[in-house]
């Protein structure tokens, strides 16, 4: 299995908390692909200013996108695995601001960390695909 995914699965059950990324004790999306680095690599490569639920919308920076291309390198849709985070655009025209983490499978699945369910793994169902902008790769091949 994946080291990312292991360690990813290892956050299953985390309560959701915006802003959080404490594994048992709070996590949102961002925090956990910030918790999992954290286990495989140690520290964070750049510190995470405070943010809001609608961060980057009034602005429409992609904030997301530009700090996972700075530390991940970028892989195409075709070629996501286990172990790649995956980065969603929720609507049509906003920006990308949800993460998750492909967990392989067939059919695929993916951990993420959902407002009102906590970290969970869910089935990359249609409907996610869909959502998905870009594929990126943890450093030092930890897929």
């Amino acid at each position: 299995m994946s080291p990312v995914v292991e360690a990813a699965r290892g956050w299953l059950g985390t309560p959701y908390v915006h802003q959080a990324s404490a594994r048992g004790a709070g996590a949102d999306c961002l925090g956990l692909v910030r918790g999992v680095w954290r286990e495989l690599h140690g520290d964070e490569p750049e510190p995470v200013p405070a943010y809001t639920p609608d961060w980057g919308e009034p602005g429409g920076e992609e904030l997301l996108w530009a700090a996972a291309r700075r530390h991940m390198r970028r892989k195409a849709l075709a070629e996501m695995g286990p172990g790649d985070v995956l980065l969603f655009r929720m609507r049509e025209g906003a920006v990308a601001k949800h993460l998750g983490i492909h967990a392989g499978g067939a059919p695929a699945r993916f951990i993420h960390a959902y407002c009102g369910h906590g970290v969970v793994e869910s089935p990359l169902s249609a409907p996610w695909r869909r959502r998905i902008v870009a594929v990126f790769e943890f450093p030092d091949g930890s897929n």
